[in-house]
């Protein structure tokens, strides 16, 4: 069931291969397939650069939303059925019109590497992607007059993205304050093993794409914080704890496979070491990625999906975070270690951040719907996101299943409560749904065999 899976390495592999097409003297033949299959790539390697760079969260899913809508735009003129998104999101002007004989798949995957190449860290690893890929284009027949018309629209786009980024408040947040650790019963200390600051308590003021607020799909506020036994909330920790006790090989599987924390300190003895991993938007946008090349959908259609995805993402972790630090919700370590069993612990590393509500379960919500608006209901996939993290496949039924088990795979993990969970992937889809309302799309529709073409 599903696309053949795809590991890291087999990934790598495939942009090996384009590179070394580009280094032939004969032009490679194009096809649908194999011009998204540079969007692919490119994608992929910009996964690869938020994991060495070790990006929080929330900054990723920044990076995948405003590289995502450059390539979109980059590529939009040559196609009349697509519209802009130019005026649906929030302070994106009109861009600028393109001028004759541009290519565009070229465009489209140039405007994502140099939108992403500056909103990264390790820029020169994302620079020699967009040199190479522009390589691997000039090697397939772009001409020269082609190309260097193509690459001058492509950085038009991607500045004009640029622009519209660097007014979004994330630099603003860059030099406010954090997160005061207060002795209150109920608010968030840090966990160990690390103890970190909480990460990013600034993220809900920065601008939204889509939501007309970060509170626009404020969940429910959680259960007060009450450690009599009968209370709701302490019915939900002994959940936890319980849980957390009694796991089955499956629950732990399940935990394992939708972790996705980017900073896992690992501790032996007096010594402390990072795995870096996957971020969750990243394990998204893979399966974005594994549904594009199921449905053989053309390049253009591929940007579409990527648009969808990493806008639910942006504003879901918007959404998430406003809660975060505006509830500052204890984790269930702290308070199952304080209250109720000393000795316990969560199968999972609890991340530096508040508790209420769960991010994995908004973000998947989010991103689950927005999936489903571009490729339907019961849409099948075999999910291979995670093999280069020595996981195996997961299956399943529809991206909303996918969701359903990303939120619960929380609770085993021992790092949320249900209500957590639950009104987590209620806000989540809401903010997916308010995507797929505003953003144009067509149905993603293979175009197997054609040829790219060139002009407007």
């Amino acid at each position: 069931m599903g696309a053949m899976p795809t590991t890291g390495a087999a990934r790598r592999a495939v942009f090996a291969m384009l590179i070394v097409g580009a280094a032939c003297s004969r032009p490679t033949p194009r096809t649908a397939a194999s011009d998204a299959a540079t969007l692919h790539a490119a994608v992929q390697r910009v996964t690869d650069v938020i994991v060495y760079d070790i990006f929080s969260p929330p900054q990723a899913a920044r990076v995948y939303a405003y590289a995502s809508i450059a390539a979109y735009e980059a590529m939009r003129p040559g196609h009349p059925g697509r519209a802009t998104l130019g005026g649906r999101l929030r302070d994106l002007g009109a861009l600028p019109a393109p001028p004759e004989g541009v290519d565009w798949p070229m465009a489209g995957v140039h405007a994502y590497l140099a939108v992403a190449t500056p909103l990264t860290f390790s820029q020169d690893r994302v620079k020699a992607t967009k040199d190479s890929m522009d390589r691997v284009f000039r090697a397939a027949g772009v001409n020269g007059a082609t190309a260097d018309r193509t690459v001058a629209w492509a950085e038009q786009v991607a500045q004009h993205v640029l622009a519209w980024a660097k007014a979004d408040g994330y630099l603003a947040t860059r030099g406010a304050s954090k997160f005061t650790i207060r002795d209150e019963p109920g608010r968030w200390i840090p966990t160990p093993p690390a103890y970190m600051d909480a990460v990013e308590p600034n993220w809900g003021r920065i601008r939204p794409f889509v939501l007309d607020s970060a509170s626009q799909f404020r969940p429910v506020a959680p259960f007060a914080f009450d450690t009599s036994r009968s209370s709701p909330y302490m019915r939900q920790v002994l959940e936890a704890r319980d849980v957390g006790r009694s796991l089955t090989a499956e629950q732990r599987a399940i935990a394992a496979f939708w972790d996705c924390n980017p900073y896992v300190m690992n501790v032996q003895g007096h010594t402390m070491f990072a795995t870096k991993k996957i971020s969750p938007g990243g394990h998204w946008m893979g399966i974005a990625a594994l549904a594009a090349r199921k449905a053989g959908a053309d390049i253009m259609s591929s940007a579409d999906a990527y648009v969808h995805v990493a806008v639910a993402l942006a504003d879901g972790f918007l959404a998430a975070w406003e809660e975060k630090y505006r509830s500052a919700r204890i984790r269930p370590e702290t308070v199952i270690n304080k209250y109720v069993d000393e000795q316990w612990t969560p199968l999972l590393q609890t991340p530096p951040f508040p508790e209420y509500p769960s991010g994995h379960s908004v973000i998947s919500g989010a991103a689950a719907t927005a999936l489903t608006h571009v490729f339907g209901e019961g849409f099948a996939f075999a999910d291979s996101s995670e093999i280069g993290y020595g996981l195996p496949v997961r299956s399943f039924t529809s991206f909303q299943q996918a969701a359903d088990e990303a939120s619960i795979s929380r609770l085993y993990g021992g790092i949320h409560y249900r209500q957590a969970l639950d009104e987590g992937l209620k806000s989540g889809r809401q903010v997916g749904a308010a995507v797929a309302a505003r953003l144009p799309s067509g149905r993603a529709v293979a175009q197997a065999g054609a040829t790219s073409t060139v002009g407007r």
